[in-house]
């Protein structure tokens, strides 16, 4: 069997720590590939792609709140790119209404929200939670710096940040800042927190048929928590044919769930690749089969 060995890392990275998602392997020499085909046998690398960006659009959403004149005022909330889970998204919500003062402080010096999101793990879904706005605060309560009104505040899901969350686009929860007590909205469909779950590692020197793009080679889902390393090694290899010709070079690059480049944060990974003569493969099965002895 005749079997050659190639590992790309971080040395193999196109423009290093700009995206990390391209990797160049140079043949020593021109080499003619005629009857060969490649393989992954392992990969390792870091979970260090980012689930929200403003690349992705889906950064942001609004909230609405009403001050003591009774007018609506709009409020964005920008998600710095990041990995985040509903709970981290929440979080950073209620930091945005601290710094817009659109919060109540307790008399145990809590603080205190009228919206959030939160999983609903029974449901499989998120839930939106809008709290009633009183029109006054009890002794020893700190009311909002923003000013308040009798009121449910609304939350605004735009499109893109809509599939992280699973609501429709635009949507708006609840319909108006009339007062309705302590209400309550759950997604439509299941949402989609990480748009990325799986990578493709594409190879410039195979054309198969059945992926688009035709030159997918490979698949991986993390086995790992975010920043932590992936270690993959396919219980059995998966040979694709290489495209006959000479090469000087072979060019891979991740690409996302959508087929776009996928931004790699940290450039530390190692992909071990075989390539197998299958001409000299077939010939062997066939002495085997024939019971020829070399």
């Amino acid at each position: 069997m005749s079997v050659s060995t190639i590992i790309l890392t971080q040395d193999n990275i196109v423009n290093l720590n700009n995206g990390n998602n391209q990797l160049v392997f140079k043949f020593p020499n021109s080499v003619r590939l005629s009857n060969h085909a490649i393989a992954v046998s392992s990969i390792s690398m870091f979970y260090s792609w980012f689930n929200i960006t403003a690349l992705f659009q889906n950064n942001t959403f609004q909230y609405s709140w009403v001050d003591n004149t009774g007018t609506i005022s709009y409020y964005d909330v920008v998600i710095p790119d990041g990995v985040y889970d509903i709970s981290t998204i929440n979080s950073y919500f209620q930091s945005v209404m601290v710094a817009n003062g659109t919060y109540a402080i307790n008399t145990s010096g809590e603080y205190v929200y009228y919206l959030e999101m939160v999983v609903n793990a029974s449901q499989y879904k998120i839930q939106i939670n809008s709290y009633q706005v009183p029109n006054s605060f009890p002794s020893g309560w700190t009311a909002p710096t923003a000013g308040y009104f009798l009121s449910n505040p609304q939350i605004i899901i735009p499109p893109n940040f809509n599939n992280i969350v699973g609501f429709a686009p635009n949507y708006t929860f609840p319909s108006t800042t009339a007062p309705q007590g302590n209400i309550s909205a759950l997604s439509s469909v299941a949402p989609q927190v990480n748009p990325n779950p799986t990578l493709f590692l594409t190879c410039s020197g195979i054309q198969n048929p059945y992926t688009i793009p035709s030159s997918i080679l490979y698949s991986i889902s993390p086995n790992a928590n975010v920043g932590e390393q992936i270690n993959v090694v396919p219980p059995q290899l998966v040979f694709n044919k290489l495209l006959e010709g000479t090469y000087e070079r072979l060019a891979f690059s991740w690409l996302g769930t959508n087929n776009q480049p996928i931004i790699i944060n940290d450039p530390v990974m190692t992909i071990t690749l075989e390539i197998r003569n299958t001409k000299q493969d077939l010939g062997m099965i066939t002495d085997a089969l024939l019971g020829n002895k070399g």
